[in-house]
Protein backbone atom coordinates (compact mmCIF):
# COMPACT_ATOMS: atom_id res chain seq x y z
CA UNK A 1 0.00 0.00 0.00
CA UNK A 2 1.34 3.37 -1.00
CA UNK A 3 1.55 5.91 2.08
CA UNK A 4 -0.73 8.88 1.71
CA UNK A 5 2.10 11.60 1.46
CA UNK A 6 4.08 9.60 -0.88
CA UNK A 7 1.05 9.55 -3.18
CA UNK A 8 0.49 13.02 -3.00
CA UNK A 9 3.72 13.84 -4.10
CA UNK A 10 3.36 11.79 -7.09
CA UNK A 11 0.37 13.39 -7.99
CA UNK A 12 2.38 17.11 -7.03
CA UNK A 13 4.77 15.73 -9.47
CA UNK A 14 2.45 14.57 -12.35
CA UNK A 15 0.51 18.01 -11.94
CA UNK A 16 3.80 19.73 -11.95
CA UNK A 17 5.12 17.94 -14.97
CA UNK A 18 1.83 18.10 -16.89
CA UNK A 19 2.02 21.96 -16.74
CA UNK A 20 6.22 22.72 -16.83
CA UNK A 21 5.80 20.24 -20.27
CA UNK A 22 3.01 22.38 -21.69
CA UNK A 23 4.76 25.89 -20.87
CA UNK A 24 8.05 24.18 -22.49
CA UNK A 25 8.67 20.66 -23.50
CA UNK A 26 12.77 20.53 -22.47
CA UNK A 27 11.49 21.40 -18.87
CA UNK A 28 14.32 19.66 -16.79
CA UNK A 29 13.42 16.79 -14.17
CA UNK A 30 14.99 19.49 -11.49
CA UNK A 31 12.67 22.48 -12.90
CA UNK A 32 10.05 19.84 -12.38
CA UNK A 33 10.87 18.92 -8.64
CA UNK A 34 11.30 22.67 -7.72
CA UNK A 35 7.67 23.58 -9.35
CA UNK A 36 6.39 20.36 -7.64
CA UNK A 37 8.20 21.12 -4.41
CA UNK A 38 9.87 17.96 -3.45
CA UNK A 39 13.36 16.98 -3.68
CA UNK A 40 15.44 15.68 -6.60
CA UNK A 41 15.46 12.30 -4.66
CA UNK A 42 11.34 12.24 -4.08
CA UNK A 43 11.09 12.69 -8.23
CA UNK A 44 13.94 10.27 -9.28
CA UNK A 45 12.34 7.83 -6.84
CA UNK A 46 9.21 7.94 -8.54
CA UNK A 47 10.35 8.68 -12.10
CA UNK A 48 13.53 7.37 -12.44
CA UNK A 49 14.05 8.75 -15.92
CA UNK A 50 12.49 12.11 -17.85
CA UNK A 51 11.04 9.28 -20.26
CA UNK A 52 9.37 7.62 -17.16
CA UNK A 53 8.09 10.87 -15.98
CA UNK A 54 6.18 12.01 -19.81
CA UNK A 55 5.08 8.72 -20.43
CA UNK A 56 3.33 9.01 -16.43
CA UNK A 57 1.93 12.35 -17.87
CA UNK A 58 0.48 10.75 -20.73
CA UNK A 59 -1.52 7.85 -19.41
CA UNK A 60 -2.36 9.93 -16.42
CA UNK A 61 -3.56 12.18 -19.68
CA UNK A 62 -5.39 9.29 -20.94
CA UNK A 63 -6.77 8.08 -17.50
CA UNK A 64 -8.90 11.12 -17.46
CA UNK A 65 -10.05 11.48 -20.72
CA UNK A 66 -11.29 7.82 -20.56
CA UNK A 67 -12.89 8.87 -16.92
CA UNK A 68 -14.84 11.26 -18.61
CA UNK A 69 -16.58 9.42 -20.90
CA UNK A 70 -19.76 8.13 -17.92
CA UNK A 71 -20.31 11.52 -16.45
CA UNK A 72 -20.63 13.20 -20.45
CA UNK A 73 -23.09 10.87 -21.10
CA UNK A 74 -24.92 11.92 -17.87
CA UNK A 75 -25.14 15.11 -18.69
CA UNK A 76 -25.22 15.07 -22.31
CA UNK A 77 -26.90 13.83 -25.59
CA UNK A 78 -24.71 11.18 -27.12
CA UNK A 79 -23.41 12.99 -30.01
CA UNK A 80 -22.61 16.08 -27.98
CA UNK A 81 -20.66 14.32 -25.57
CA UNK A 82 -18.91 12.21 -28.13
CA UNK A 83 -17.88 16.33 -29.69
CA UNK A 84 -16.91 16.63 -25.88
CA UNK A 85 -15.08 13.99 -25.68
CA UNK A 86 -13.09 13.90 -28.94
CA UNK A 87 -11.81 17.53 -28.12
CA UNK A 88 -10.71 16.70 -25.29
CA UNK A 89 -8.87 13.58 -26.63
CA UNK A 90 -7.18 16.18 -29.88
CA UNK A 91 -6.40 18.10 -27.05
CA UNK A 92 -4.45 15.20 -25.91
CA UNK A 93 -3.21 14.47 -29.12
CA UNK A 94 -1.70 17.32 -29.57
CA UNK A 95 0.17 17.38 -26.53
CA UNK A 96 1.70 13.78 -26.70
CA UNK A 97 3.04 15.16 -29.65
CA UNK A 98 4.81 18.31 -28.22
CA UNK A 99 6.10 15.57 -26.05
CA UNK A 100 7.03 13.07 -28.45
CA UNK A 101 11.02 14.48 -28.51
CA UNK A 102 11.53 13.15 -25.02
CA UNK A 103 9.91 10.21 -25.79
CA UNK A 104 12.10 7.02 -27.33
CA UNK A 105 10.53 4.85 -30.26
CA UNK A 106 10.17 2.20 -27.77
CA UNK A 107 8.19 4.16 -25.25
CA UNK A 108 5.97 5.38 -28.56
CA UNK A 109 5.44 2.29 -29.33
CA UNK A 110 4.23 1.36 -25.52
CA UNK A 111 2.13 4.61 -25.06
CA UNK A 112 0.61 3.68 -28.22
CA UNK A 113 -0.20 -0.38 -27.35
CA UNK A 114 -1.25 1.00 -23.92
CA UNK A 115 -3.82 3.69 -24.87
CA UNK A 116 -5.56 2.48 -28.02
CA UNK A 117 -8.09 -0.64 -26.60
CA UNK A 118 -9.15 1.27 -23.49
CA UNK A 119 -9.56 4.41 -26.41
CA UNK A 120 -11.14 2.39 -28.71
CA UNK A 121 -13.10 0.99 -25.73
CA UNK A 122 -14.68 4.40 -24.80
CA UNK A 123 -15.42 5.64 -28.52
CA UNK A 124 -17.58 2.03 -28.51
CA UNK A 125 -19.42 3.57 -25.59
CA UNK A 126 -19.96 6.24 -27.02
CA UNK A 127 -21.06 5.16 -29.93
CA UNK A 128 -23.24 2.38 -28.72
CA UNK A 129 -25.24 5.50 -26.76
CA UNK A 130 -26.26 6.77 -29.68
CA UNK A 131 -26.68 4.05 -31.63
CA UNK A 132 -29.26 2.97 -29.14
CA UNK A 133 -31.15 6.42 -28.79
CA UNK A 134 -30.97 6.29 -33.01
CA UNK A 135 -28.95 9.64 -33.28
CA UNK A 136 -25.82 7.77 -34.43
CA UNK A 137 -25.82 5.16 -36.97
CA UNK A 138 -25.94 1.35 -36.48
CA UNK A 139 -22.42 0.88 -38.84
CA UNK A 140 -20.43 3.39 -36.87
CA UNK A 141 -17.73 1.78 -35.91
CA UNK A 142 -14.92 3.10 -33.11
CA UNK A 143 -11.49 1.96 -34.99
CA UNK A 144 -12.53 4.17 -37.98
CA UNK A 145 -13.93 7.23 -35.84
CA UNK A 146 -10.14 7.08 -33.88
CA UNK A 147 -9.09 6.89 -37.79
CA UNK A 148 -10.95 9.61 -38.93
CA UNK A 149 -10.29 12.26 -35.30
CA UNK A 150 -6.19 11.44 -35.84
CA UNK A 151 -6.44 14.48 -38.68
CA UNK A 152 -8.10 16.55 -35.88
CA UNK A 153 -4.64 17.03 -34.06
CA UNK A 154 -2.53 18.14 -37.10
CA UNK A 155 -5.40 20.25 -38.18
CA UNK A 156 -5.01 23.98 -37.42
CA UNK A 157 -7.57 25.47 -33.86
CA UNK A 158 -9.75 26.94 -36.15
CA UNK A 159 -10.14 23.80 -38.65
CA UNK A 160 -10.29 21.39 -36.30
CA UNK A 161 -13.62 21.77 -35.17
CA UNK A 162 -15.42 22.03 -38.69
CA UNK A 163 -13.51 18.93 -39.63
CA UNK A 164 -14.94 17.24 -36.27
CA UNK A 165 -18.67 18.66 -37.36
CA UNK A 166 -18.14 16.94 -40.74
CA UNK A 167 -16.85 13.78 -39.27
CA UNK A 168 -19.99 13.57 -36.65
CA UNK A 169 -22.30 15.02 -39.36
CA UNK A 170 -21.19 11.43 -41.06
CA UNK A 171 -21.92 9.08 -37.56
CA UNK A 172 -26.10 10.39 -37.89
CA UNK A 173 -28.16 7.60 -39.63
CA UNK A 174 -29.73 8.39 -43.41
CA UNK A 175 -33.14 10.13 -43.06
CA UNK A 176 -35.91 8.70 -44.89
CA UNK A 177 -33.94 5.80 -46.02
Amino acid sequence: MVRSDARENRERILAAARAAFLDDGSTSMNQVAQRAGVGAGTLYRNFPTREALVFAVYQDEVERILDAVPELLAELPPLEALRQWTTGLVDAMRRKHGLGDALGPATRQAITEQTYEPVIGAITTLLEAGQRDGTIRADADAGDFLALTAALWRASDERSPRMLALILDGLRPESGA
